[in-house]
């Protein structure tokens, strides 16, 4: 069992930047797989980045290439946001899986409960 807690959500204007954390519970946390997904208002959830268990490779949505950067360390994964544009307004969950990195949100089996970033144009 993992449990997942994410903070460091807010309001940001256009161009800022933000980093989210999120804290997992559970001896084997190291060795799950990690993703960032969000979800808009009227919108489905859709993925953000991943961070695999072992040797950290990394995957990111086109959307975020280059703004984004996940990394990890033993007890925490982290979401840097850069240059953040309105359009990156959601909540956004990070979920664990004891797998490779994935970018489908249905084979993650551990869920946060989001944290909110709002970025104002």
């Amino acid at each position: 069992q993992v449990q997942l807690v994410e903070s460091g959500g807010g309001l940001v204007q256009a161009g800022g930047s933000l980093r989210l954390s999120c804290v997992g519970s559970g001896r084997t946390f190291s060795r799950y797989a990690m993703g960032w997904f969000r979800q808009a208002p009227g919108k489905e959830r859709e993925f953000v980045a991943a961070i695999s268990g072992s040797i950290g490779i990394t995957y990111y949505a086109d959307s975020v290439k280059g703004r984004f950067t996940i990394s990890r360390d033993n007890a925490r994964v982290y979401l840097q946001m850069n240059s953040l544009k309105p359009e990156d307004t959601a909540v956004y969950y990070c979920a664990a899986r004891p797998g490779g990195a994935d970018k489908n949100m249905w084979v993650y089996e551990y869920w946060g409960q989001g944290t909110q970033v709002t970025v104002s144009a």
